[in-house]
């Protein structure tokens, strides 16, 4: 029996990512709102009632597809501390990297922001639910990791006690600073003001936590 058993998954597995590949390429060419289930099952040559076996909507696939987008920016910033830079390179690499997942997926970002402020509104099966949680947590723990990094560096100053808050503070930044500018003003200028705004935002806050590590080195 397991023979058969691993094929049927491997199946299902292989049915899923066509699934979530054919939609992503619906929504990059009309956007979120004009694609819907059936579309997508077309695209993927599949019956509607094939795409509901494995997810419960059509905010439930994008959002699956926003959770790969996350998972794969956490691999590719698991590496950046084996290049030798200093904290404040990785945190503004960090955040244009973040920045990324979304100036082209914007409903990615609606959907992010929507389940931080109302997650029981979204059409999500439990287990989504639980992958999101998990995949944020990864991100702002990942922020602490940099900060941390630069404390033992010696780069950034930063009590232990104030290392959540500071955590948090990037965080709220940079989700600020994308929900103010991602849907509002000038289409050619809105790349922009996010990635200005979040450096010019980073710069003031690098220049507080270096320069009270510079006036402790004075001290020394």
């Amino acid at each position: 029996m397991a023979g058969p058993e691993k094929r049927r998954k491997r199946e299902r597995e292989q049915r899923k990512k066509a699934i979530l590949k054919s939609a992503r390429k619906l929504f990059a060419e009309r956007g979120f709102k004009p694609v819907t289930v059936a579309s997508i099952a077309k695209k993927a040559e599949l019956s509607k009632g094939a795409i509901y076996l494995y997810f419960n909507s059509k905010e439930e696939i994008y959002t699956q597809i926003l959770l790969s987008d996350i998972e794969a920016f956490h691999k590719t910033m698991s590496k950046i501390f084996s290049r030798g830079e200093t904290a404040s390179q990785i945190l503004y690499e960090f955040s244009d990297a973040y920045i990324d997942i979304f100036l082209n997926a914007r409903e990615q970002f609606r959907t992010l922001m929507n389940f931080m402020l109302s997650a029981e509104h979204l059409n999500l099966s439990n287990g989504i639910r639980r992958q999101i949680i998990r995949e944020m947590n990864k991100t702002i723990s990942l922020i602490e990791k940099i900060l941390q990094y630069g404390v033992d560096s010696g780069e950034l100053n930063l009590k232990k006690q104030d290392m959540r808050r500071m955590r948090n503070a990037l965080w709220g930044l940079l989700n600020g600073v994308i929900s103010l500018h991602l849907f509002v003003g000038a289409e050619s200028m809105r790349e922009d003001r996010i990635r200005s705004n979040v450096r010019e935002g980073l710069k003031t806050i690098i220049a507080g936590l270096t320069k009270t590590s510079k006036k402790k080195e004075a001290h020394v």
